[in-house]
């Protein structure tokens, strides 16, 4: 029986990694122009230093044109708290920096280097540097807008109840307060962990690996921010949350849209401006990998820029003329990969 297990686990292991290479070699035309960008344009400026802990940097990508001040999207990547890395929202950096964006990518330690409750104090670090240096980069500090995605939308979403949590309470000095922040985008992400060691098990990111990340099954509770929003204990910080726009693919097998559905009713009915876009059909990268690739039209990218210039009719009207991205990677490529994806 163990021997029977352990070739389930070797083999389950085995064909995700054949699969993640297969992926990533069909989009390797995409990852290498997104690369070059990355590594040779004079608007991305790489590695600032946020903080005095290892891997305390953020990327910063800024438009060409530079005038007056810019709504600022501050983002943290996914990659399972294990191999999460602020190179991984190039592609998003450079396309909204092509909207008049400014995007800082925040980069934060991962397992095992760190567990989940120093990725969400690397994250409020980075969020306090951009809140009270963004302005020195052409950013406008009264339109800051969180963003994470898939494991960075949990870190974003602990980090922003925690931070609830520290302005509610008594004489708790901050050095970035929720007000600052516009509106909260949540992409792809998990808010109830308590719904997902089960369903990340069965994936490969096996329960008691998770729990260590999470710092044991009794940690569950506080780091799962649809949980603690319902918390009685709670009750005052809940009103200092800014909106939330939740965006997932109903096709998503790493993290079921519903976890998103489910945190917006829930902080809906705790008086919260909230709201779920759901993406049919689209998977865990299809919104964050191969519709960003395909150029032309992408409604999740779309959304995002219209909340982003909601009230700005000259940046609305520039959106509406604005050029049509380019494709990066053919569209037999893009669809041989959301078929092979192991995401």
């Amino acid at each position: 029986m163990y021997h029977q297990g352990a070739f389930l686990v070797g083999y389950k292991w085995i064909t995700q990694f054949l699969a993640l290479g297969c992926y990533a070699l069909l989009l390797l035309p995409g990852f290498i122009q997104v690369g070059y960008q990355y590594f040779f344009s004079s608007q991305i400026h790489r590695s600032i230093v946020y903080g005095d802990k290892p891997r305390n940097r953020l990327d910063l990508f800024l438009p060409k044109n530079s005038d007056g001040p810019k709504p600022v999207v501050a983002f943290i990547t996914g990659g399972a708290w294990i191999i999460g890395y602020k190179a991984w929202g190039s592609l998003l950096g450079q396309q909204l920096s092509e909207r008049d964006i400014i995007v800082a990518c925040i980069d934060y330690r991962n397992f095992p280097q760190a567990t989940i409750s120093d990725m969400i104090d690397d994250a409020s670090q980075g969020i306090s540097f951009i809140c009270n240096n963004i302005a020195e980069y052409g950013g406008d500090p009264n339109r800051i807008y969180l963003m994470g995605q898939s494991a960075g939308a949990h870190i974003a979403a602990c980090t922003m109840v925690e931070q609830a949590i520290k302005e509610a309470g008594e004489g708790e000095s901050t050095s970035w307060s929720l007000s600052q922040i516009k509106a909260y985008f949540g992409l792809s992400g998990g808010y109830n962990l308590f719904n997902l060691v089960d369903h990340f098990h069965s994936r490969g990111l096996y329960r008691s690996l998770f729990l260590s990340i999470m710092e044991g099954e009794e940690s569950l509770r506080r780091f799962s921010p649809e949980v603690m929003v319902q918390d009685p204990n709670f009750g005052n910080a809940v009103s200092l949350l800014p909106p939330i726009v939740l965006f997932h693919g109903t096709g998503d097998y790493s993290i079921p849209s519903d976890q998103s559905v489910s945190f917006a009713d829930t902080l809906k009915r705790f008086g919260v401006k909230a709201e779920s876009i759901l993406y049919e059909g689209k998977t865990h990268t299809d919104v964050f990998l191969q519709d960003p690739m395909r150029g032309g039209d992408d409604d999740m990218f779309d959304d995002l820029v219209a909340y982003i210039h909601a009230g700005d009719a000259e940046a609305l009207s520039r959106d509406a003329t604005a050029p049509p991205r380019k494709r990066l990677v053919p569209e037999f490529m893009l669809k041989l990969a959301h078929t092979v994806s192991p995401f």
